[in-house]
């Protein structure tokens, strides 16, 4: 089987195509450029594409993931420190913005910064300057930055958590990752990609095969936690799997088995008020849509089944409430 270089992308949807088309459209200017997506959408991925495809590919692409540093660390992280600048700097260290010379640094979470390291970025991107911690020293950096989060940025600005100024010069191109549950028959095409890497690892006689009721199951589902879970799903799936054909998936894998159901609730009739039925039907068919996809494992007709209704009665349900399921 050939191989897949890690920026190459997997998809033949039109949503994910654009995307790549902007991606690489964005990746020939010399702007700052941030990317927007939910967990688990690949935003890493983009950002090294980005990178690869654009006139610095041959320089360092230095990557900070903000989520895993104490907000106390970030500054020396990104911009270095001088021998002494604090209890244990025992020798001067380059930070990233040194380390990407040249190149791009990709920022993921941006929007965990702590403000008054936002003013240092700032002026990077200003001027192309900065200072190590602990040092008065200027000195002058070449860098392209890449931002990635799944927080609203603009929202952050608003409450004061996050410098307008500096969104105005990240965003020259903002960059919207699409969810997995709008790519379609891309959920099936990355499905059996994983499968057969998984097949490989796990040292199978045979590529896997979904069954069409597994593809199903995976078109209807809603993916919250994107390729990542997609492609834990499938593992799971595979090496669970005695023969090639996958029948079974888990989707939760921290469901009880030994969990009893709970007796289901009696109404509280006393409580109820009369002036707000619309917005109550709208709660109640949440619900019964939530837990009959859960209990079908995303099967539609299944689903239909548990709630009474016939397929076309849930599926008109389903469209109704599809973006807050």
């Amino acid at each position: 089987m050939q191989r897949r270089s890690a920026t190459t992308p997997l998809g033949e949807s039109e949503v994910f195509l654009n995307f790549q088309q902007q991606l690489s459209r964005a990746a020939n200017v010399n702007r700052s450029v941030l990317i927007v997506g939910e967990r688990g959408s690949g935003k890493e991925i983009a950002a090294l594409r980005l990178h690869y495809l654009s006139k610095r590919w041959k320089e360092n692409l230095v990557t900070v993931n903000c989520a895993a540093l104490p907000p106390s660390l970030i500054e020396t992280e990104l911009f270095g420190y001088e021998a002494g600048a604090f209890t244990g700097a025992t020798k001067t260290r380059k930070g990233r913005f040194e380390e990407a010379e040249g190149g791009t640094l990709f920022l993921d979470e941006i929007g965990l910064i702590p403000l008054e390291v936002q003013e240092k970025i700032l002026r990077v991107v200003e001027y192309g300057t900065f200072e190590r911690v602990g040092s008065s020293k200027t000195y002058e950096v070449d860098v392209r930055l890449v931002g990635a989060t799944n927080t609203d940025l603009p929202t952050l600005c608003e409450q004061g958590l996050f410098k307008q100024d500096l969104l105005d010069r990240l965003s020259f191109e903002v960059l919207f990752l699409p969810p997995l549950r709008k790519r379609g028959s891309d959920i099936i095409l990355l499905a059996e990609y994983f499968a057969a890497k998984m097949a490989i690892e796990c040292e199978k006689e045979q590529m896997p095969v979904l069954s069409e009721e597994i593809k199903e199951k995976l078109l209807n589902y809603p993916w919250p936690g994107n390729v990542r879970e997609l492609k834990n799903v499938i593992e799971r799936s595979v090496y669970r799997t005695d023969g090639f054909l996958i029948e079974e998936v888990q989707f939760n894998p921290f469901e009880d088995p030994f969990e009893e159901k709970q007796a289901k609730s009696q109404i509280d009739f006393e409580s109820v008020t009369l002036d707000d039925y619309e917005e109550a039907k709208r709660k109640v068919d949440l619900i019964y849509l939530q837990k009959a996809l859960k209990e079908s494992e995303g099967n539609q007709k299944e689903a239909a089944k548990l709630m009474g209704l016939t397929y076309d009665q849930f599926r008109g349900l389903y469209r109704k409430y599809r973006d807050e399921l």
